[in-house]
Parts: structure tokens; sequence; C-alpha cells
């Protein structure tokens, strides 16, 4: 905050309090405002009031912020900065605390609810004062000029957004929906809110840097999550403190050359730990069957009968029995 911006500020705050001061004690401004109203300008200047009815959603915080945040989105994009956006979203909170925070303490009602010629109709449940439609286009269109690039583009923005706010206040008096002083007070409230910017600037950066940092996070723990599948048929790397305690395994069940133990390790191309699948070991002393050399028995596989008479061999004798 500048010296000259902080002159400013307060100049407009003393302005912006004057004016509830003097609504508050019922003083010529209420006078003004009725004498406005009852001067009917929608009927003294009936060929621009259909005109007028569109142009005052300039000041409807719904569209207007549709519009302008679709412009500083854009801007964000090609500066890869969310500086902009969040800066029209702080300024937008800022209004509605402050202004809706006044309107419904005051509870202003409106000229075409008014109730009695002279009065001020404050603490009577309305919500015009001040003005929302004023305040709204002071801070939509003026954060272009506060967010201007070069000091030409400043100069150019401000003297539009200026306009475009001056004619949206006028035009809510001349539809009737506004008192004089609702507008004035709306440009002093909207005003405040663009002055003030420069002090919530360290939490604009603060929460675009957190959001940086979050999508960062976000990011890393997807790649950390979803790898890059591997070609069909390929053979992934043993990584090294898994190849040794691989080989300290396998030793352990490996049998010196001859045993008949034989083992295979299987890498799969999923990115898992290599599985060893080793064959039992043979019984000690003994070759293992896969080993062994075919042997085929001589002579008949039938098993020699002692009771029985090889052919052509004599009759064995018989025991001679008494009878």
């Amino acid at each position: 905050m500048s010296p000259h911006r902080i002159a400013l500020f307060g100049g407009t705050l003393a302005f912006y309090l004057a004016i509830v001061i003097a609504v508050l004690m019922s003083s010529w401004l209420v006078t003004l405002d009725w004498k406005v109203m009852l001067f009917r300008p929608y009927q003294q200047w009936p060929g621009i009031h259909a005109f007028l009815d569109y142009y005052v959603v300039l000041g409807q915080r719904g569209p207007t912020a549709v519009m302008v945040a679709c412009w500083l989105g854009w801007r964000s994009w090609r500066q890869h900065t969310l500086r902009p956006l969040l800066t029209l979203g702080a300024s937008l909170l800022l209004l509605n605390v402050t202004v809706g925070a006044v309107k419904i303490g005051l509870g202003r009602l409106g000229p075409h609810y008014a109730t009695q010629i002279g009065s001020a109709e404050l603490f009577a449940g309305g919500d015009i004062f001040p003005s929302g439609h004023t305040a709204n286009a002071v801070v939509t269109w003026g954060i272009l000029a506060y967010l201007a690039a070069t000091p030409r583009a400043r100069r150019y923005l401000s003297a539009m957004s200026a306009i475009v706010s001056l004619g949206v206040g006028l035009t809510t008096v001349y539809l009737g929906t506004h008192w004089l002083s609702d507008v004035v007070l709306g440009w002093a409230a909207g005003l405040l809110i663009l002055l003030g910017l420069p002090w919530v600037e360290p939490l604009i950066t603060r929460a675009e840097d957190w959001i940086f940092a979050a999508r960062e996070r976000l990011s890393a723990r997807g790649r950390t999550a979803a790898p890059e599948p591997a070609p069909a048929g390929a053979v992934r790397p043993v990584p090294a403190g898994l190849s040794a305690r691989g080989d300290a395994a396998q030793g352990s069940a490996r049998e010196p050359s001859g045993t008949g133990g034989h083992q295979t390790t299987v890498v799969t191309a999923t990115g898992g730990r290599p599985r060893a699948h080793t064959a039992p070991p043979a019984h000690p002393g003994h070759t293992a069957r896969s080993e062994r050399p075919p042997v085929t028995p001589a002579g008949s596989r039938r098993p020699p009968h002692t009771e029985r008479t090889p052919r052509g061999g004599p009759a064995p004798a018989r025991p001679v029995a008494g009878g």
C-alpha cells in the first residue's frame, strides 16, 4: 500500500461513514432522495426505459462475474498463474460480506415500498442500502483495471469501469429501484474494496502456492500408483537388493553337481519378484531317477519255483509208503 493509496482509502472511508450518518439522521440527503423519487424519471423519459432495462444487467453479480471470470480465466491459462481468478474471487467475497452486512443491518426499504414521505425508511426489513448493483459494477469492472499489465491499459480500463458503474447507478435511480443515497454509498463501497485489495495480496499468493503444491502432490501420487505397463514378452531387470536376496536363497537350495537337484528361475514381465521353482533333491547316496541308465534284466523275469521240475529233466523220486 503506497501512501497515495492509503490516503485515498482513508478519504473514501470517511465519505462512506458520512453518507451513512446523514441517512441515519434523516438529513438533507434523505430529502433529496424523496425529491428525486417523486420526480419519477422513468415517467419523464419513457423512451429509454427499454434500453436501460438491459443496461442495468451490467451491474448484476451473476452475469458480470461470469463474463469477467471467463476473461480472467483465459489470462490465467496463458500466464500459468491463478492470481487473476483468485483476485476476482477475493474481491467478490469482500463485497458480499461488507455490503451484505450493511444492507441487513440497516434494513432500508426501496422507493417502491416506502411508507412515509420524508422518512429514511431504515430498520424496516429492506436490503437496498447501499446499492448492490452499483458496488458490484465498480468492483467487477474495476478489477480489470486493477489487474492491467501496462499503465496505458490501466488508464483505459479505469475510465471504462467508471463510466459503466456510474451509468448502472444512475439507471437504478431512473428505474426507481434505489434511492440516490443508495447509489452514492454503493460507489464508495466498491471503491473501498478496490483500494484495499493490496492488503489481501499476501493471502492470494499463499492460496496460489498451496493450490499448486496440492496439484503436484496429487500428480506424484498418481505416477507412483500407476507405473507404465511393460510391453508383452519383456523381462524386467531385477533390482540389486532383490537379486542379492534371491541369490542367497537360491544358493541355499542348490546341490552339488551330480546330486540331481536342479533349479529354474522365472522372472515375469509384471514387475513382481522372481519366483524360483526348485525340484526336490534326491535321497543322499542315490542317483536321481532321471539320471539312471536304463537296465534290461537278463533271463526270465519269472521267479524260480522250487517244487517244479524243469522241462526235460528227471522226475523227482516219490517217497515209499507202506501199506
